[in-house]
């Protein structure tokens, strides 16, 4: 089954007619911390879109056999049977506590990315919302397996909220783990969108201007030139750069702003996190393609604009 990106809301007569349209919303969970902290924006993007959240827990081997202390399989049976009674406990929580979103739950023992994969197909999932811690050891980023699983693999947009997201982006916290409570509003005042000029990444720009309309946003159209040393030979490129983003914008496009281009000069990751924050964006939109592991900006500059910004970030598969 083709699992659908952000899609296009079809024109209503009676009401203006949304820009883009979210039916299905994967939260994954591991009912830790870091999965709370993104919880509020996968409720919030319910409540705003009309979507059903579906909520996911894998239960994989590793962690059972972790638990287990190297006990035999009779006990690791029963350890998993008490583990999936808990898992199935703390999911009907987290449904209370949404209120009247629409909901379902899904609790399965095995890969990881293998059942949230057949989750995704088997309910046409629009976008996966999952919590990054963003540690840092051995001199390399680490994300978390689920969420770097999630990235590279994942067929529809996903939205990671990470450790650092603070300010206006950050939602508050969903208190109160025994009774309903009603999502806060998800409100975008400013959207940062950061291209490499591939034609993927540039096709991955319709849906920042979808959001940009959708939420009466103001949108920021960035490219960070890394080499410039010969600029002054050349000014050209940015001129080009220019047009580009520009041209990232439909001009049939209902935006209650117009649209800023910025071009910066240095190592992508570091200008569009502090581009983000100087702006106090609510959300940044990157293209990718994790499938492959091969990503329209470098790996590493989707691992760090993940890992460090004040703000959750888009990672859009085109």
């Amino acid at each position: 089954m083709e699992v659908l990106e952000f899609k296009q809301a079809p024109p209503e007569t009676e009401k203006k007619p949304a820009a883009i349209s979210v039916k299905n919303v994967l939260y994954a969970t591991d009912f830790s911390a870091t999965s709370e902290a993104a919880l509020p924006y996968a409720g919030a993007i319910c409540r705003h879109f009309g979507s059903t959240l579906h909520i996911a827990h894998v239960l994989s081997d590793t962690n059972l056999l972790m638990m287990s202390g190297g006990v035999d399989y009779v006990s690791i049976g029963t350890l998993y049977e008490d583990a999936n009674s808990d898992a199935q406990q703390k999911a009907k929580s987290i449904v209370r506590r949404l209120g009247k979103i629409p909901c379902r739950t899904h609790v399965r023992h095995g890969t990881v990315w293998a059942n949230l994969g057949d989750i995704v197909a088997e309910n046409s999932v629009d976008l996966i919302v999952v919590g990054t811690h963003g540690r840092t050891g051995m001199g390399k980023l680490l994300l978390g397996s689920v969420a770097e699983d999630i990235l590279r693999h994942a067929t529809c947009p996903v939205l990671t909220v990470g450790p650092k997201v603070r300010g206006h982006a950050k939602l508050s916290e969903l208190r109160g783990r025994g009774r309903e409570i009603a999502p806060a509003e998800l409100q975008m005042q400013q959207i940062l969108y950061a291209t490499n000029f591939t034609p993927e990444s540039l096709a991955v720009g319709r849906i920042a201007v979808a959001l940009a309309e959708e939420f009466e946003a103001q949108l920021t159209l960035m490219h960070v030139v890394e080499d410039y040393s010969k600029l002054e030979e050349r000014p050209g490129p940015l001129e080009t750069g220019v047009r580009l983003l520009q041209d990232v914008v439909p001009t049939d496009a209902k935006l209650a702003y117009a649209p800023e281009t910025v071009m910066e000069f240095g190592f992508p990751s570091e200008c569009i996190i502090n581009a983000a924050a100087e702006r106090e964006a609510d959300l940044i939109v990157i293209g990718a393609h994790p499938a492959t592991g091969m990503t329209h900006m470098p790996w590493s500059t989707v691992h760090r604009v993940v890992a460090h910004a004040n703000c959750p970030v888009l990672t859009v598969r085109a």
